[in-house]
């Protein structure tokens, strides 16, 4: 997980190709995840990008963080695990309604 990294405040213009094009001059990206409206398909303002190694990613942040892409100032950081609370699963019982 050190080698992802969260890139928050995108603008909603925002493509992974663009986004692998910028994150390309830290080092190598293996992976952008743009995360998109389940319902609409639009861009929801952020996105993951994994690096090759952790070096790479924390020179990423280094350079991007509080950068400005089209008007908007990006927040650029390590990325958390998802942590799972279980207060919101949904069980497939016989729920009337």
């Amino acid at each position: 997980m050190e080698n992802k990294l969260y890139v928050g405040n995108l603008p909603f213009s925002a493509t992974e190709e663009d986004l692998r094009g910028m994150f390309a001059q830290a080092g190598t990206v293996v992976s952008v995840s743009l995360i998109k409206d389940r319902d609409t398909g639009r861009s929801r303002g952020f996105a993951f990008v994994e690096f090759s190694s952790q070096a790479e990613a924390e020179k990423a942040v280094s350079l991007f963080n509080n950068t400005p892409l089209d008007n908007r100032t990006l927040k650029v950081n390590l990325a958390r695990p998802k942590e799972d609370s279980g207060k919101f699963r949904r069980s497939g019982g016989n729920r009337r309604y």
